[in-house]
C-alpha cells in the first residue's frame, strides 16, 4: 500500500507535537487519508501560499528564516499561512543549524535565505544535514525571473552577470535543486524537490525568483492532494538469501554481538534491530553516533562502542566477539579512533540501509535493512554468551573524588549532576569537543532524546540545533552541553531561544579554548578571548522573557542552579555557566586526541 505524507487534517495536533517520528527515525510518512479538495480563494492560489501548504502537510509548521530583499515577498506568504510559524533567526548558519535540529525531531526542516549571501551562508549548515542524511528543505529568495538570461550585474553576486554560482555550491550538498523563475513549472518542481528530500533522507535547494510568490495561478487554487510515495521494497530473492547465509554465519559463532550505527535512522531500522536483539539475546551496542536510537533501558545493552575510547569494558567484549554485526555503521577517522578499531572484516556483517556484507563475502544488493534484521530475528538462535561474559566482568562506576564542596568545580562532577536530570522529558545535545565524550558516558532514561553531529563535526552547531530541536519537541525540556568556544561561533540565537520562549537549559562548558584541539595538536591559536557569558546572555535577554543565568565555580554553587532552574525557573531559558580548569577533559578526549593526532601527522607514502 502507498503511503501518505501527512495531510493538513492530521498534522494539527493540540499538543504541537505534529508528524514527530519515534526517536531514531527522519520519515514523516502517516499512513492517513488525503485531505479534502476544496477551492482555494484567488488571493491564496499564489506559489508562496501553496509553497506553506505543502510544508505544513510534511510536518513542518516552523520555519527558520533571516529576510533578505529577495525574499520578502515570500515571507509575507508563508507568515500567512495559519499553521506555519516563521522563526526569525540572528543569522543563515544558525537558521541552518535550526532546521537540523526541528528535522532530527519532527522528521524534516526548512529554512528560508535570501540569494547567494545568504545562501552562501547557510551553505555550512546544509552540508552537515546532508553528511547526517537528514531531510531538509532550503528555500533561497532568488532575482526578479526578468534577469534571467541578462546580462545584468545584481547585487548579493560577485560582480558577475552569471545566476549560477550559488545553485553550482548548493549542487555537492543537496539531492534536488529547483530553480523556480516561472509560474508554469513552479507546481512541479517543489512537489518533486519536496518529495525528493522525503525519499533521500537528504537536504534540496529551492530557489524562487522574488517576484513570484504573490501571484495567483489557476493551478494553485485547490488544495494540494497529499503527497504518496510508494515505499521502497527489498529483492525477496536476495532477502530471503541474505537472511539465510546471516543466520547461518551467526548461529555457528560462540559469542556474537549486535552494534548499532548511525544509518539506521535514515533506513528506518531501529524498531526491527530492538526485535533482533530481543530474539537474540545478544550483547547490544551502539557506535557513538547512533547514541539515542537504540533504548539503552534494554536488558542487554552494553554501551557505546568507540574502540579504545568506548564505555566501560563494552571494546572487550565486542573486540573480542567471533562474530559482529553492524547494522548502519559508518567507519570514519573519528569513529574509528583513528583507524584503531581491532575488528576484523571476516568476523563482520555489515547491514547498511539497502546492502548487506557477510564477512569477505556473499554480498547482497536491493536488501533493506529494517527487511533483513527482522528477517533474520526470526531465524536466529538464542545466545547470550557475550552479554553473560559482559556482566560477569563489569564493576559498577566509581564516583569522582570530593574533598571539598566548595573545591573548583570538575567536569566529571558535573556530568553526574547532569544524569540526575535526565528523563523522558528531557532530551541531551552534546556540541562538537569533550562535551562528545562526557555525554556519552550518560545513561539515557526511557524516552529521553540524544542528538550530536558526529560526521560532519561543525563546531557551533548546537546553538542553532538546540533552536530548532526545542522548537520542534516543546514538551521536551532541551539540555545542551556546549563549549566555550563553540558558543563564540554561534552564541547570537539565544536571543531566538528566549523570544520563541524556550525553557532550554544550557550548560557553558568554560575552559578557556578549543580542548579538543589542543588534545589533537596544541597551539597559541587553541587560546580564545573569555567572555563574560552570563552577562553576554542578560544583554541578549534585556528584559523580555523568561530568561535565568547562573555562574558557578564549585559543587555548590552547582547544585543550588539546577534546583533553580528545575524548580522557580523552570519555565525559563536557563543558561548556567560551568567554570573549570583548561585542563580539566575526560579521559576519553585525552586518549582520541592522540590516536586521531597520530592518523593525521602520518608521512607522505612513498612516491
Amino acid at each position: 500500500m502507498d503511503t501518505v505524507i501527512g495531510s493538513i487534517d492530521t498534522c494539527n495536533p493540540a499538543t504541537g507535537d505534529i508528524c514527530r517520528p519515534p526517536n531514531g527515525t527522519v520519515s514523516t510518512v502517516q499512513t492517513s487519508p488525503p485531505a479534502h479538495s476544496t477551492t482555494i480563494s484567488p488571493c491564496d492560489a499564489t506559489l508562496g501560499r501553496y509553497l506553506a501548504r505543502r510544508l505544513v502537510e510534511i510536518g513542518v509548521t516552523d520555519v527558520f528564516s533571516v529576510p533578505g530583499d529577495f525574499n520578502l515577498t515570500l515571507l509575507d506568504h508563508l507568515i500567512a499561512e495559519p499553521s506555519l510559524k516563521l522563526i526569525g533567526c540572528c543569522n543563515e548558519l544558525n537558521a541552518g543549524y535550526a532546521a537540523d535540529g526541528y528535522a532530527r525531531s519532527r522528521g524534516v526542516g526548512a529554512c528560508v535565505v535570501t540569494f547567494t549571501v545568504g545562501g552562501l551562508s547557510v551553505l555550512n549548515a546544509i552540508a552537515g544535514a546532508y553528511s547526517e542524511n537528514l531531510p531538509l528543505i532550503c528555500i533561497v529568495g532568488g532575482p526578479n525571473s526578468n534577469d534571467y538570461g541578462t546580462s545584468r550585474i545584481l547585487h548579493h553576486t560577485i560582480g558577475l552577470p552569471d545566476f549560477t554560482q550559488e545553485l553550482r555550491c548548493f549542487q555537492a550538498v543537496t539531492c534536488y535543486q529547483a530553480v523556480i523563475n516561472n509560474l508554469e513549472e513552479a507546481h512541479e518542481l517543489i512537489d518533486t524537490a519536496i518529495s525528493t528530500a522525503l525519499k533521500e533522507s537528504k537536504p534540496v535547494y529551492i530557489s524562487i525568483s522574488c517576484n513570484l510568490p504573490a501571484i495567483p495561478m489557476p493551478t494553485f487554487s485547490r488544495h494540494p492532494v497529499p503527497f504518496s510515495l510508494a515505499p521502497k521494497v527489498s529483492n525477496l530473492m536476495g532477502l530471503d538469501a541474505a537472511v539465510e547465509a546471516a543466520a547461518e554465519f551467526l548461529n555457528r559463532a560462540v559469542k556474537p554481538v549486535l552494534v548499532g550505527g548511525p544509518k539506521m535512522r535514515v533506513a528506518k531500522a531501529a524498531e526491527a534491530f530492538v526485535e533482533l536483539a530481543d530474539a537474540s539475546g545478544y550483547g547490544v551496542a551502539v557506535m557513538p553516533s547512533a547514541k539515542g536510537q537504540v533504548p539503552e533501558h534494554h536488558k542487554h545493552f552494553i554501551g557505546t562502542y568507540w574502540g579504545a575510547v568506548s564505555t566501560a569494558f563494552c571494546a572487550e567484549i565486542v573486540e573480542s566477539a567471533d562474530a559482529y554485526l553492524f547494522a548502519g555503521p559508518i567507519f570514519n577517522d573519528y569513529s574509528s579512533v583513528g583507524y584503531s578499531l581491532l575488528l576484523k572484516k571476516e568476523k563482520a556483517i555489515i547491514v547498511q540501509p539497502d546492502r548487506v556484507t557477510i564477512g569477505n563475502g556473499p554480498a547482497f544488493g536491493c536488501v533493506l535493512m529494517k527487511d533483513f534484521l527482522s528477517g533474520l530475528a526470526k531465524r536466529i538462535n538464542h545466545n547470550n554468551t557475550a552479554y553473560e561474559n559482559y556482566h560477569r566482568i563489569f564493576v559498577p562506576e566509581g564516583k569522582p573524588l570530593r574533598e571539598n564542596p566548595k573545591e573548583p568545580l570538575r567536569v566529571n562532577v558535573l556530568f553526574q549532576h547532569i544524569q540526575n536530570l535526565l528523563s523522558s522529558e528531557t532530551a541531551v545535545l552534546a556540541e562538537t569537543g569533550d562535551s562528545w565524550f562526557n555525554c556519552q558516558k550518560l545513561k539515557l532514561p526511557e524516552g529521553c532524546g540524544y542528538e550530536f553531529q558526529m560526521q560532519y563535526g561543525s563546531i557551533g552547531w548546537s546553538v542553532g540545533a538546540t533552536l530548532g530541536y526545542a522548537q520542534a519537541i516543546p514538551n521536551k525540556r532541551v539540555i545542551a552541553c556546549i563549549g566555550d568556544g563553540s558558543f563564540q561561533v554561534t552564541a547570537q540565537d539565544v536571543s531566538t531561544m528566549i523570544r520563541c520562549g524556550q525553557k532550554t537549559i544550557i550548560f557553558l562548558i568554560n575552559n578557556g579554548g578549543y580542548t579538543i584541539e589542543v588534545e589533537i595538536h596544541d597551539g597559541p591559536y587553541n587560546v580564545i578571548k573569555n567572555w563574560n557569558y552570563t552577562a553576554f546572555v542578560e544583554a541578549i535577554h534585556n528584559g523580555e522573557g523568561k530568561c535565568w543565568t547562573a555562574k558557578v565555580r564549585c559543587e555548590d554553587e552547582l547544585v543550588k542552579a539546577i534546583s533553580t532552574a528545575t524548580n522557580e525557573e523552570k519555565e525559563s531559558f536557563c543558561f548556567i555557566e560551568v567554570i573549570v580548569h583548561k585542563d580539566d577533559t575526560s579521559k576519553e578526549l585525552l586518549e582520541w586526541g592522540s590516536r586521531v593526532s597520530a592518523a593525521n601527522s602520518r608521512p607522505p607514502n612513498p612516491q
